[in-house]
This record gives C-alpha cells, structure tokens and sequence, in this order.
C-alpha cells in the first residue's frame, strides 16, 4: 500500500477532498502511474465516499464500481436487491437482472439511499456520488475504506486487472456530474417549471427525482441538488453523437424555460 495525503489536516492544503470532481484525483492519478500501482483509491473528507482509478490512471465512474460489487454480490446471493440512485447508469439494471439480483432506482441522497437500503433489505447499495452501502458481510451503511478493501478483494481473487475488469462491462459516452448555478431560493420552482412545461418526446420522461428522461440510445438527467445552490444534470449515450443530441434537447428545454440560464454542457 502506497499512502497519498494521509496526514489528518481539516484544512485540506493539498487539493479540496470532494473525489466525484476529476481535477481533485490528479496527483492520485499521477501517483498510480509512477508507482505502477494495480488501481487507487481516494476517499472525501469525512472517509464515507470512495473514488478509484485504474493502473493505467484512469478514472472509474462510481456507477461503473457499483456493476463491479453488483456482479460479486449478487453471484453469492441470487434474487438480492441492489440500489442506486438516478444519475447511475442504466446498465445497472439490465446487469443486475442479468446476474440474478433485482434492480432498484431511487433518489440521490444519502438519507434517501440509506432508507432504501433498509427498507429493502438490500444487500448493495450506492450513489454516483461514491456512497457504497454492503449489507453483505457488512452492516448496511456507507464506508469508503471498506468498500476499498471489497475491491481489494475482488481484484485480488480474480487475479486479474481491475481495468480488465471492468472491461466486461457496456462502454459508453457519459458525463461526469454537471453543476448549473442556480439559487436555493431558485432551484426548486424552476424544476417545477421545467416539468410542467418541458417536451422530452420522444423519450420516456421518469420523474422520480427531477427529470430523467431515457432514449433508445441512452439518458439525460436534471434535478435540483439537496445540498448545493445548483440544479445537477448528467448524460450517457452508446455514442457521442447521441450524447450530444440528447444534451441539446436538454439544453434547449431548459432555454425554453430559463432563458438566461448557463448550463454548462
């Protein structure tokens, strides 16, 4: 094990400690190189969130972590629910049904995620934020240094690359979290506009938390944040092309209601 950063400092001189923000894995992704580590892990401020990145330095998508747990979990628990919330891919639910669990989407949050959790009794859970919750050998709740020693574990076992790895899994064009500035006092009633207002067809709108609206090719969300001044918007498409039409039909609903908004993508 190779430590990055390790000495308890609540300033943070290094970088800012959010590891869904890829500019904040850069000296991790540059250590992983010079070291030719097998994969790194980073973990947020208070130790509950967990960001990886491959040998080669790449950047894992936590929905993409999340297929990984899913495939080992649910191997050894046939019919267990695994949850994630909205802006998580949606091969996650066709992966989970495929290997015998049952797909559960909910809301972003860590109070709702962890509700779910035990309501269900899920044995796996996680936020694309980078909460991963084990009800398997674990006790329900989220904790990044755990869920760094299960990859461990799993890497270990499978005696190949996590890259490889995760190899196996669909590959498409996506997004990190984009964060459009938009006032507390704002953001609400402005998704309330958007979803009364806004014209999504051909795609299937689901509103469980916001607007996800899914294609044949692939999804685009918009919520309002639960603790930012934002609205939260992500996009995943089989190609770029659809990625860019997808976030186009976003940008120009979001225009129609909004039109002096920034949307960053």
């Amino acid at each position: 094990m190779i430590p990055l950063y390790c000495e308890i400092d609540g300033s943070f001189p290094n970088h800012h400690p959010d590891p869904s923000v890829d500019a904040n894995l850069a000296d991790l992704q540059e250590k992983v190189r010079e070291e030719e580590a097998d994969f790194g892990i980073a973990f947020d401020g208070d130790g509950d969130r967990i960001a990886t990145v491959t040998g080669q330095g790449d950047i894992v998508r936590a929905d993409k972590l999340l297929m990984l747990y899913a495939q080992d979990v649910v191997s050894r628990n046939p019919g267990a629910d695994v949850v994630f919330d909205v802006k998580c891919s949606r091969h996650l639910t066709q992966l989970v049904s495929r290997y015998g669990g049952r797909p559960i989407l909910w809301k972003t949050g860590h109070a709702f995620m962890r509700e779910k959790v035990l309501e269900t009794g899920a044995l796996l859970g996680g936020e694309f934020s980078g909460h991963i919750f084990f009800g398997e050998r674990w006790f329900g709740f989220d904790d990044g240094m755990y869920a760094g020693a299960r990859l461990a574990e799993i890497v270990s076992s499978a005696g190949a690359d996590f890259a490889d790895l995760l190899a196996e899994f669909p590959d498409t064009e996506s997004t990190p979290e984009i964060k459009i500035p938009v006032g507390d006092d704002e953001k609400f009633e402005l998704m309330e506009r958007l979803e009364k207002n806004a014209d999504f067809s051909p795609g299937k709108v689901n509103n469980l938390d916001g607007i996800r609206v899914d294609y044949n090719d692939g999804w685009g969300l918009v919520r309002a944040s639960n603790t930012t001044p934002a609205l939260v918007a992500r996009f995943e498409a089989h190609d770029a092309d659809s990625l860019e039409r997808i976030m186009q039909q976003f940008r120009e609903q979001l225009a129609a209601v909004e039109p002096e908004l920034e949307p960053g993508f």
